[in-house]
């Protein structure tokens, strides 16, 4: 018997580029299409900068659209200057925590022992991690699955059974490219991703790279689970 399709996961992480009114402008307006129905079908995310996070839940409330934030720390409280842990997260109606994003680890030299601490402290809150995945280097489907999956290894060093878990897979070679990785490179990882962790009974998988008008309605090919493609600001 086969297993029951996942509802597609659509979401955008609106990293550094809008302040607080615009960010609740762009939110509410967001709001404003979910209650129109069009997009029941799916489920949805937002990822605002850390200080909107009290006003998108107020924006969202009622719309199912669930909160996330771009990062956190992994201790719980402490003499910490300037973090945000998964405990406070959880009080500013978050359910999901972007985790290992390719510039965390370029610029502020986050590595494979630092995100797996930020995984369990997310766990161990009760937030999904929205681990980002993805190969440095050109090369073939099969050697990328591979790097994704050593990622994915390293993050979930210690973490007990198989907590639910977003994975958000991009090629690191093709961000700020002038050409987007091939839609034919991305689903072959993506299936081969979904081969080995999508019996995961809590596992999900995005393409985590950015997207623009018309981008989400093109064709794919590709049978099995749906690859879910999140729209980016």
């Amino acid at each position: 018997m086969s297993r029951p399709r996942r509802r597609r996961l659509i979401g955008t992480s609106l990293k550094m580029y809008m302040g607080l009114a615009q960010t609740r402008a762009w939110v509410e307006g967001l709001a404003a299409i979910v209650r129109g129905g069009e997009y029941d079908a799916v489920d949805q995310f937002v990822i605002p900068n850390a200080l909107s996070l009290s006003d998108c839940h107020a924006a969202l409330r009622g719309t199912g659209v669930a909160l996330g934030a771009q990062n956190l720390f992994w201790e719980d409280a402490g003499p910490y200057t300037g973090e945000v842990s998964a405990p406070m997260l959880v009080e500013a109606h978050c359910r999901y925590v972007e985790i290992g994003h390719t510039e965390r680890r370029r610029m502020f030299g986050e590595t494979d022992e630092t995100i797996a601490r930020k995984m369990a402290a997310a766990v161990r809150a009760g937030l999904i991690p929205l681990l980002c995945v993805g190969e440095r280097e050109p090369g073939s489907p099969a050697a990328a699955v591979r790097a994704c999956l050593r990622q994915v290894e390293a993050a979930s060093a210690g973490l007990a059974g198989t907590p639910p878990l977003v994975v958000a897979y991009e090629p690191v070679w093709a961000i700020g490219a002038a050409r987007p990785a091939e839609p034919d490179h991305i689903v072959a990882v993506a299936e081969g991703l979904q081969a080995v962790l999508g019996e995961q009974p809590d596992f999900r998988l995005i393409y985590g790279g950015s997207a623009g008008p018309g981008t989400a309605g093109a064709p794919w090919r590709g049978g099995g689970r749906p690859v879910s493609r999140p729209l980016r600001a």
